[in-house]
């Protein structure tokens, strides 16, 4: 009996002990804690349920705006606007302005303290789990401008929470300044001109530039340039320069535009020649165009295949020749580089009629000189100045009235001449050789004086102005400063000084000769044509068929090309003293070679 209870008793407690074991395991299976502290389900002993979920409620923030946040200190003109938020958002909530610069939506960008806000051209794109939001601002952004980006607390993420505050940028991002587009470089003498694009907002620009390839901000710089242009003067003839440009603002210095360069010119069209370079001439001659025959009709054509009838004027630009068919009544063209003759004027025969090209006329025009882009002819047998527009061959009577013949110094039409020969232009004024005086017309109003000598009255008199004497002059030439003048009569080269027009002999003795040397000690014979390499003169003797060279500086004399003494006469190429000429009336330079307008032989000739 007490056997079988102790079995029963021992049974029931291991019951008991099981029982506690099992309700320990089911209490730990649906005992669950949530790690992040926002939902926790309990369930008790008795089945039931405990609700202790917690929502999110973290409010979004901006971690950056574009690439820099807060300081955003070079924006393309072009760059979309980021805005990089702490969380996913919700889309529907992150806008902006498309349809006016009203400042809408929750995402604003604005120049003006959001007085107005730039228009985008579509709804924010998202990017990144809905974090970034994209703005295309269209290319509606400014050079040369500071923008802030504003986010307002409209704004939720996705679970709804809105940003607790507004954000503003402190410092935003600017805009700058885009490069000036189109910049240019034209050579010009020792000097280079530029010009570039205005570009909208700046206050100037700066120039920066060097002598090799790579300009940067750190090259020199030309700083508060006022234009869209700039003339870069006091260069090196010969040199390349290099050159950027970049507008300046407050925001500070632009985009730096595309790089160009140009060489400087170590010469310039001055007086209807190229000048500032002393020629290095071998002296060899050749012949350049004509037949070698006449008189006879103006042909066009290349080299020797074109015709002359005596060529009395040439002048040059450096890239063309222009010259004189007195005979013919024409303004004829070189091209220097190919020998391509044409017919830039006149008709053929003798006239006075203003036109264009080949339906104007002149009545053995003389003398001609080029500023560039006109050319300016002394119609001799007209007594009139003739002007032509390069460009378009137009012809107009600057000064003179045709068939009326003397002295008066008047405006255009009212002035007179007798019988005009040389003429040369200082780009401001023509000057001109009219039988015994040196005249002055403005070129821009057609005023005519008398700069030097006096009508009727021959001599070799220096003096200043019209106390001064000529004896028929012919040739002149300038520099700019000074007037050279082939006194052919009086067999002398005579300077007249621009701003005083006092007058002196250079070189000459005043009687015909062809002996080298010093000033008055040298002489010619009959000196006709005259140019300048701005170092050197070179005479056309009509006389001693040969051209001379005279040192400006020092008044020495030698012979460049051409018979050794008076009255040796032909068209041989050769060189220096071997070649021969006949009569040649003018002269000029491209800058690098002398041209003779060799008139009774009927050619244009070229000294090497």
């Amino acid at each position: 009996m007490n056997k079988v209870l102790y079995i029963i008793l021992i049974s029931l407690f291991s019951l008991i002990i099981i029982s506690c074991g099992e309700d320990k395991e089911e209490y730990s299976e649906t005992s669950v804690t949530n790690t992040d502290n926002k939902t926790t389900d309990n369930t008790t002993s008795d089945n039931t349920t405990s609700d202790n979920t917690t929502t999110d409620t973290t409010a979004p923030t901006v971690t950056s705006v574009s690439t820099t946040a807060d300081d955003q200190s070079s924006v393309a003109l072009t760059d979309n606007i980021t805005v990089t938020f702490s969380e996913a958002m919700d889309k529907t909530t992150v806008t902006t302005n498309v349809s006016n610069t009203t400042c809408s939506g929750t995402l604003r960008v604005s120049s003006d303290n959001f007085s107005s806000c730039v228009q985008m051209s579509s709804a924010p794109a998202s990017s990144n789990d809905n974090k970034t939001f994209t703005l295309d601002q269209s290319d509606n952004l400014t050079g040369g401008t500071n923008y802030l980006t504003r986010v307002t607390t409209g704004v939720k993420d996705a679970a709804g929470n809105a940003m607790s505050s507004q954000y503003d940028n402190s410092t935003g991002f600017t805009i700058p300044l885009p490069a000036p587009a189109n910049l240019s470089a034209t050579a010009g003498y020792k000097q280079v001109a530029l010009d570039w694009d205005n570009v909208s907002g700046v206050s100037s620009y700066t120039v920066y530039w060097d002598n090799a390839t790579g300009v940067s901000t750190s090259s020199t710089a030309i700083t508060n340039v006022s234009d869209d242009n700039y003339t870069h003067t006091g260069l090196t003839g010969g040199t390349t320069y290099y050159y950027k440009v970049a507008g300046i603002n407050s925001s500070g210095t632009g985009t730096l535009s595309s790089e160009v360069n140009a060489t400087a010119s170590s010469s310039q069209l001055i007086g209807g020649s190229m000048q500032g370079e002393e020629l290095n001439l071998t002296t060899v001659v050749t012949t350049i165009a004509g037949t070698g025959s006449g008189p006879v009709p103006s042909v066009n054509g290349t080299g020797t295949q074109a015709s002359f009838n005596i060529p009395w004027g040439i002048t040059s630009d450096g890239t063309n020749l222009y010259v004189v068919d007195y005979g013919n009544h024409l303004i004829r063209k070189i091209v220097i580089s190919s020998g391509v003759v044409t017919t830039v004027a006149g008709t053929g025969s003798s006239g006075s009629a203003d036109g264009t090209g080949t339906a104007a006329s002149f009545n053995q025009p003389a003398g001609i000189t080029t500023d560039g882009t006109n050319l300016y002819v002394a119609d001799e047998s007209n007594n009139t100045i003739r002007k032509i527009v390069i460009t378009s061959g137009v012809v107009t009577t600057l000064a003179g009235t045709a068939g009326s013949t003397g002295s008066t110094n008047a405006t255009g039409a009212s002035a007179r001449f007798n019988g005009p020969a040389g003429i040369t232009t200082d780009g401001i004024n023509l000057y001109v050789t009219d039988q015994s005086m040196i005249r002055k017309i403005v070129i821009s109003t057609g005023a005519v004086t008398t700069l030097a000598g006096a009508s009727g009255q021959t001599a070799s008199t220096d003096d200043t102005g019209t106390a001064a004497r000529f004896h028929t002059p012919s040739g002149i030439t300038t520099d700019g400063t000074n007037l050279y003048v082939a006194d052919k009569s009086g067999h002398s080269i005579r300077k007249v000084v621009i701003s005083t027009a006092v007058v002196t002999t250079i070189a000459g003795t005043g009687s015909s000769g062809s002996d080298d040397g010093t000033g008055t000690s040298a002489s010619f014979g009959q000196p006709f044509g005259i140019t300048t390499d701005g170092i050197n003169l070179y005479v056309a003797e009509k006389e001693a068929h040969r051209i001379r060279k005279i040192v400006i500086s020092s008044g020495v004399v030698t012979k460049v090309a051409g018979t050794v003494h008076g009255g040796s006469m032909g068209n041989t190429d050769a060189t220096g003293l071997d070649a021969r000429f006949r009569q040649p009336w003018d002269v000029t330079s491209d800058g690098k070679d002398l041209y003779v307008a060799d008139s009774y032989n009927y050619l244009i000739r070229k000294i090497d």
